[in-house]
């Protein structure tokens, strides 16, 4: 009973999670996702099923919530990564909870079935992670054709979206800062010219990141109208290849081959049509005038200057020991939130994300600290 209980639980917090994932993604895996995730409810329905053969309440869905981290993970980790992690869902789902005896053989030919239908959600989500790495797989069928061809085009990629650029930029200012209001702080004794050092230090951190991102983002927006030009070009030079990859394209979508080679060859008439379908299927969408480099200059500069003020700010009301140690102690809680919120798009526990961020500043503040004393007695 507990482990048909624990089964659908998880059926129904895998689907939510891979309609948050279908949002995300090219319409073409997008569509695998999605058909997933219907899976996913359809092996709830079997589930509850044996639980009323069995004389067993059937618990509400609406009651089984993802957790506030689950969800932002879902929205904004990479892709990529949040599929491994759903491989790896499905794996231990295939290997224990569905595989292991239950004593009951009616209730086992139930997990058993979902069982090997799991293990091709699995082979489904290996196949889109090859793919959006452009890595070839030994796989047949439409799939593995269209991974080798992707696979020769190296080009294509993806950015990632200026939320976590602000958050890595808030790591990045309060990482350095700290570390200079630390040493300033053992060199002087936390007086005034800590603030002044701090303060300057934020602005010139802030200026940095806020140039770096943008021309980071415009440089990817370059890349962007530059495949687009690649592929452009790749339609006008091998245009046999482009007709093959649009007909897998639509195979994978369900259609029989015959009529998806009629697709293609019609497309190929036009090759602006042709390159239109590229740009949605095989680039995600990621085309020409995509890219914010303004927007992405903005939150990166913004958010490493919070990020820096916050060891400078306890010096604008304190002097002395009291300073030194208050603004030890806010840095420290602020590493371990920015840490925290990094682990939405590494897919780490929040806490282990967090203690690791408030050790690294425990050895950047000690070791500044340190150098600060040493120069203080030597001058």
């Amino acid at each position: 009973m507990t482990r048909l209980l624990q089964a659908w639980r998880g059926e129904v917090q895998a689907r939510a999670l891979y309609n948050l994932l279908a949002d995300r993604v090219d319409p073409r895996r997008a569509e695998v996702i999605r058909a997933i995730a219907d899976a996913e409810a359809s092996h709830r329905e079997r589930i509850e099923q044996r639980l009323r053969e069995l004389g067993e309440p059937i618990p509400d869905p609406a009651g089984v919530k993802l957790s506030l981290m689950q969800r932002l993970q879902a929205r904004l980790a990479p892709v990529p990564a949040v599929m491994a992690r759903m491989e790896a869902a499905e794996e231990v789902e295939i290997q224990d909870r569905y595989k292991r005896s239950t004593g009951d053989p009616q209730t086992d030919a139930v997990l058993q079935s979902i069982r090997a239908e799991e293990q091709g959600h699995s082979r489904s989500l290996e196949s889109m992670q090859a793919a959006h790495r452009g890595a070839e797989r030994p796989a047949s069928g439409p799939q593995g054709k269209l991974n080798r061809i992707l696979g020769r085009e190296t080009w294509h990629r993806t950015g990632s979206g200026w939320i976590s650029g602000a958050i890595y930029g808030a790591n990045d200012g309060l990482a350095a800062v700290f570390g200079i209001v630390a040493g300033v702080s053992g060199a002087t004794g936390g007086s005034g010219f800590v603030l002044t050092a701090g303060l300057f230090g934020a602005i010139a951190s802030a200026l940095s990141m806020a140039t770096g991102a943008y021309l980071a983002e415009r440089s990817e927006g370059e890349v962007a109208a530059a495949n687009v030009a690649r592929e452009r070009q790749e339609v006008i030079e091998n245009p046999d290849e482009e007709k093959e990859e649009v007909s897998l394209f639509y195979q994978l979508k369900g259609i029989d081959k015959d009529t998806a080679d009629k697709l293609a060859e019609q497309l190929a008439k036009d090759p602006d049509a042709l390159l239109k379908v590229h740009a949605a299927d095989e680039l995600g969408g990621a085309v020409e005038g995509s890219s914010q480099p303004v927007q992405s200059a903005v939150a990166a500069g913004v958010s490493t200057f919070i990020g820096a003020m916050v060891p400078v700010i306890p010096f604008f009301f304190l002097r002395g020991g009291v300073a030194v140690i208050t603004a030890a102690f806010v840095s420290l809680v602020a590493h371990f939130l920015v840490g925290a919120a990094k682990s939405f798009f590494t897919l780490r526990t929040w806490w282990s994300a967090g203690l690791e961020m408030t050790l690294a500043g425990v050895i950047v503040g000690g070791i500044t600290y340190g150098i600060g004393l040493v120069l203080k007695v030597s001058g």
